[in-house]
């Protein structure tokens, strides 16, 4: 799969088949389910999961919760768009 078809998928109602925890959580997020997005990534203790994390709270506006994950993923709070992370987080989880 590449980053295109993983944009593709966001026409569908579920994410791609056999799709890793760290694209599901992007997909869903994507599609405007922030919850679920969390709730799937929340618990995941490597640093990509950080990341994604940390993502997620910076969208939702928690910048001290955000910068937090940040830091676990070994990462800063990057300062360029939700969107351009987002993509930069699929291409890097693909």
């Amino acid at each position: 799969m590449n980053f295109e078809i993983f944009q593709q998928s966001l026409t569908t109602n579920t994410p791609p088949a056999n799709s890793n925890v760290y694209l599901q959580s992007l997909w869903h997020d994507a599609k405007g389910d922030w919850e679920h997005a969390h709730t799937l990534i929340q618990d995941v203790p490597d640093k990509s999961a950080a990341w994604i994390h940390a993502y997620l709270h910076r969208k939702e506006g928690d910048v001290w919760n955000a910068n937090y994950w940040y830091t676990k993923a070994g990462k800063r709070m990057p300062g360029y768009t939700l969107d351009q992370e987002w993509e930069e987080l699929v291409k890097a989880m693909l």
